[in-house]
């Protein structure tokens, strides 16, 4: 059952990224949403949701489902250094923003 999970989460966010190439977000987000759903420990489609979560600019879910990610893979490179990247311009927008 397990297996079947990963493998539909997987299909899942192999979809939303081919969507998302197409410049489809919405459609992209609603199949990573699904993947987490269906296979909730499957880091990949956390990150993938905040890549999507960002650019449509939610950052609050953004920044929930990079730690979701980090949580789930937290020597992972690849989610940390997208999570670093959107928290060194989210910060720096925040303080420009306050300025």
């Amino acid at each position: 059952m397990a297996a079947d999970a990963r493998e539909d989460a997987k299909k899942q966010v192999e979809f939303g990224i081919n969507v998302a190439q197409r410049g489809l977000w919405r459609e992209a987000i609603y199949r990573w949403e699904r993947a987490a759903q269906i296979d909730p420990s499957y880091a990949p489609a956390h990150n993938n949701l905040a890549i999507a979560y960002e650019h449509e600019g939610e950052l609050d879910k953004a920044r929930q489902a990079y730690e979701k990610a980090l949580e789930l893979q937290p020597n992972n490179a690849y989610i940390k250094q997208n999570y670093e990247l959107f928290k060194e311009i989210n910060d720096r927008t925040t303080r420009q923003e306050s300025q």
